[in-house]
């Protein structure tokens, strides 16, 4: 179940004191199926008839996971390669289903999940603004705004008129993370991105996170710089075999997850 909005926080009883609820994880799985053959192979599709066909199995990478987000809150998301972090981020963004629990979302959200998501290659840079700003909900007043913020931020000047099949990897993913921080999100979901680009545009990226938080918004990463989640994250969660390990403070779940067989 995926809630794209909820109309008030939800009730958390003591945990009111936090702040409003932005998002609420509730007992989720999600399951991917594996094949151990080619499934649409001549072959296996005619064995299938007769019941004989290839029979998938089901890989849960993530079981069981609950946790809440308040207003305000950056949440650094960490965990071994394949351990669902990404998963979980594109089902908080509502772009995949968890296959059993809940996801509950409050608010605006801006997903930067990954490089030219959304981007249409034979669109230019400053059509996809408009389009992508017209899918996180600007409105048509709010995007003529911004054009001029956003093309500044993503430093590409005339490019802004070429289309985006030309752009390099930095190029898309700062005019990507140009366009979400510009849409004034209650909630900004980011998958790695802040690892693309130059040293000195990694710079701007982390002022205006810490703009963004000054402001109020919550923010969600999922990062495998260490660095990174202890220097712009309040609170760190743990993801190991589809579990919550830990959930705290990054100076105390970071040596968790790092040490040796963590």
């Amino acid at each position: 179940m995926f809630s794209p909005a909820l109309s008030e926080p939800a009730k958390i009883g003591a945990d009111d004191a936090l702040g409003p609820l932005i998002v609420r994880v509730s007992g989720v799985g999600k399951a991917f199926r594996r094949f151990e053959a080619k499934p649409f192979l001549l072959r296996n599709l005619l064995l299938s008839v007769i019941g004989r066909g290839v029979k998938p199995t089901e890989f849960w990478p993530l079981k069981n996971i609950s946790f809440d987000v308040h207003q305000g809150e950056t949440i650094g998301l960490v965990g071994h390669n394949g351990c669902g972090k990404s998963t979980l981020l594109r089902m908080i963004a509502g772009s995949s289903f968890p296959t059993s629990g809940a996801i509950q979302v409050r608010g605006r959200i801006a997903p930067l999940l990954s490089l030219g998501v959304g981007f249409q290659p034979d669109m230019t840079g400053s059509e996809c603004v408009e389009l992508n700003a017209t899918a996180l909900g600007l409105s048509p007043d709010e995007i003529e705004v911004a054009k001029e913020p956003i093309a500044q931020f993503a430093e590409l000047g005339l490019f802004m008129e070429t289309p985006v099949r030309f752009y390099s990897s930095g190029m898309l993913a700062r005019l990507g993370f140009a366009i979400a921080i510009h849409s004034t999100p209650d909630l900004l979901l980011i998958d790695e991105v802040l690892s693309v680009g130059d040293h000195d545009f990694q710079q701007k990226c982390v002022a205006r996170i810490r703009e963004l938080q000054s402001m109020g918004t919550t923010i969600m990463m999922v990062s495998h710089s260490a660095g990174s989640i202890q220097e712009l994250c309040d609170r760190a969660i743990w993801i190991h075999e589809g579990l919550v390990a830990g959930d705290g403070p990054p100076r105390e779940i970071l040596p968790q997850y790092l040490q040796p067989g963590g």
